[in-house]
């Protein structure tokens, strides 16, 4: 990889520390529902993981067999949650149980079609909700330079506080 391949990038690590601290948002559209995707097939996975982070250089889960998505998913310290716009498919999100009593919102966003809706923002609500359903003693998220330009926005106006940053190559 040459310098030219690669671009330098912010990573900033937010938390939650309570529910209390979430600033829910809602949606004006009855149209609009997240599920829990139960025995996920790895070609759904791999669907929902390479649009949605297409834009945004997503790429360390693009290699993985079906044999490594179906171990991952297995865990039972995952759950993944999609969300549909009028039956389309809109977006998604993963959630990861800690040892140490966290759960991570370790992938979060929209296909490109559904940005700019507001349900960015309604998504982050439900995974929040649902990571402290999970009996989380602290949310996180990490969202980076190469994300969404609202990603950050979105964590801070849900209530996220910055905890940690840092400054990494990207290859692009």
């Amino acid at each position: 990889m040459s310098c030219m391949d690669c671009i330098e990038a912010t990573r900033t690590y937010l938390q939650m520390l309570s529910l209390n601290e979430l600033k829910p948002a809602t949606v004006a559209n009855d149209h609009v529902q997240v599920d829990p995707v139960v025995e996920c097939p790895p070609s759904f996975f791999r669907y929902l993981y390479s649009e949605v982070g297409r834009n945004y250089h997503w790429v360390d889960r693009l290699g993985w067999t079906d044999d490594r998505i179906h171990a991952h998913l297995s865990q039972p310290s995952i759950s993944l949650w999609v969300l549909y716009g009028a039956g389309a498919l809109g977006g998604y999100f993963e959630l990861c149980q800690h040892e140490d009593g966290s759960v991570e919102i370790a992938y979060f966003g929209l296909l490109k079609e559904f940005i700019g809706r507001g349900l960015g923002k309604y998504l982050l609500t439900i995974a929040v909700q649902q990571a402290w359903k999970e009996g989380a003693n602290r949310v996180w998220v990490h969202t980076c330079t190469l994300d969404h330009p609202a990603a950050l926005s979105n964590y801070l106006k849900r209530g996220f506080k910055p905890f940690r940053q840092e400054t990494y190559i990207a290859a692009i």
